[in-house]
């Protein structure tokens, strides 16, 4: 398929969303928020799809929301915002349960909804010049596309008010020492490095990173006795699957695995 505000590809298991609304700064508006949300559904369908990289294009990785398309009568406002942050979120959430690992490759700036798509995904890499803004209260408005989320599990309840109370930039390295980002980078090298980690992640056991997913995002809301009971489940389940006994049969053999996936 062909997309207005995206570019889409599949190669060697790595599905690269690409924000491509350069004029506008890669802000996202209705057709980019349904058109994420069209995408989403072909990675989590995809069994090709073993890594999703999410770039920006051009100078940017996103601005936020179009702010433009904001101004419309006071009659239709809660309804447009709606529609746009129902289609983000729907978005997010299947981009954030899939099977696949996520890799963002963020240079220049993640504003607003740009930031809260980068937080949500699995590995940040960022650019040396980087900078990271909520911005939403700057506006008179409050956080959508999942940063309320994932911010507070990344850097702890008090950085995320700092930032999203004060509106203060957060530089590249900053994000690195916070934990927001898990690499910096030139900013030349930062699509280059990115898709280089989600090849690695493309050929690992794809199962496997889904589970670990899941057992991390459970454990902010289980006792320990459930959630060591299912890393038990977890860990046996892994152990029976086709990946699972390759990377056995291999560490014994003392070779490196061919996960397939599966």
């Amino acid at each position: 398929m062909t997309y207005e505000t995206l570019r889409f590809d599949v190669v060697d298991g790595v599905a690269t969303i690409t924000l491509h609304r350069p004029d506008s700064a890669n802000s996202l508006n209705q057709t980019m928020a349904e058109e994420l949300d069209a995408v989403s559904i072909v990675c989590d369908e995809d069994s090709d799809v073993r890594a999703v990289l999410i770039r920006g294009d051009e100078r940017f990785f996103c601005a936020g929301g179009d702010l433009t398309t904001f101004n419309v009568p006071d009659d239709q406002i809660k309804s447009t915002i709606k529609a746009m942050a129902d289609r983000l979120h729907s978005a997010v959430i299947r981009l954030s349960k899939l099977r696949a690992p996520t890799v963002v490759a963020v240079a220049g700036t993640a504003a607003g909804a740009g930031f809260s798509i980068a937080a949500s995904a699995d590995l940040i890499v960022a650019g040396k010049s980087t900078k990271f803004v909520i911005a939403y209260t700057a506006a008179g408005l409050t956080p959508d596309g999942s940063s309320t989320y994932f911010l507070p599990r990344r850097i702890g309840v008090s950085r995320t008010k700092e930032l999203m109370l004060t509106n203060r930039i957060l530089t590249a390295d900053e994000a690195l020492d916070w934990g927001l980002v898990n690499r910096v980078v030139d900013d030349a090298d930062v699509i280059d490095a990115s898709l280089e980690l989600a090849r690695m992640l493309a050929a690992g056991p794809t199962s496997a990173f889904a589970a670990v997913n899941r057992l991390l995002e459970s454990s902010f809301s289980n006792d320990i006795e459930t959630q060591l009971d299912l890393e038990t489940l977890s860990i046996a389940e892994a152990a029976a699957t086709v990946d699972g006994r390759e990377g056995v049969q291999a560490f014994l053999e003392k070779r490196r695995p061919r996960f397939t996936g599966k």
